[in-house]
């Protein structure tokens, strides 16, 4: 593990289309690497095997493997950011139960990559410091967001929307999170309807709402 946050920084940031291409095949290899064979044994050396570098090439680019994980980490909660952007309400349906699904989805999206992979970024990455902050931040972020859109709404009927909002966030992140980093295969329309059926009776105090319904 890396001593400090300088352990985890990119050490070169690319310049020209070369060398992006080539961070972006060690960012590829070590997803596959750390996905196939977890993070203890996802060694460098395995990475810089298989993006086809040499193992002082991927040093030139990253210090070690927890500044890979952190970038994937990173690269993770950004896409989870661009596909469902806090600041455009333009982009929400109108009912709350149509809000439900455009998030729950979204969410759904970002985690569909391989599961054995997330379960090794989420459980087995490094707790660096600055990456704990920005996934604190976004979650703020979220809840801020959540709080407003619920207390403008008028199909929302639930006591505290404060509470709602930190309710809804955590439960989203957190079910979607361990239903498709978990074992087995998971019918995805189905566990989308149910959990956005869950989170739409709540929020409204409608008990016969029901799934794709």
């Amino acid at each position: 593990m890396a001593s400090g946050p300088r352990g985890l920084q990119p050490r070169k940031q690319p310049r020209q289309l070369r060398a992006e291409l080539t961070r972006q095949r060690i960012l590829d290899a070590a997803a596959r690497v750390f996905a196939e064979y977890g993070y203890a044994a996802g060694t460098t050396n395995r990475i810089a095997e298989r993006a086809r570098v040499s193992i002082g090439s991927l040093y030139q680019y990253y210090p070690n493997k927890d500044a890979i994980l952190v970038e994937l980490l990173t690269r993770h909660l950004d896409a989870g950011i661009a596909a469902a952007p806090l600041d455009q309400d333009e982009l929400l349906p109108e009912s709350i139960e149509g809000i439900m699904r455009f998030y729950v989805r979204s969410t759904i999206e970002n985690h569909r990559e391989d599961p054995q992979l997330l379960r090794v970024m989420m459980e087995q990455g490094p707790r660096a410091p600055e990456l704990l902050e920005r996934v604190a931040s976004s979650e703020r972020r979220r809840i801020d967001y959540a709080r407003r859109l619920f207390g403008n709404h008028p199909e929302v009927r639930v006591t505290d929307v404060d509470i709602a909002a930190r309710l809804v966030t955590s439960t989203v992140e957190m079910v979607v999170h361990r239903v498709m980093a978990g074992p087995g295969e998971v019918d995805v329309a189905r566990f989308e309807d149910e959990l956005v059926a869950m989170l739409t009776r709540y929020l409204s105090g409608d008990p016969s709402v029901t799934p794709g319904g």
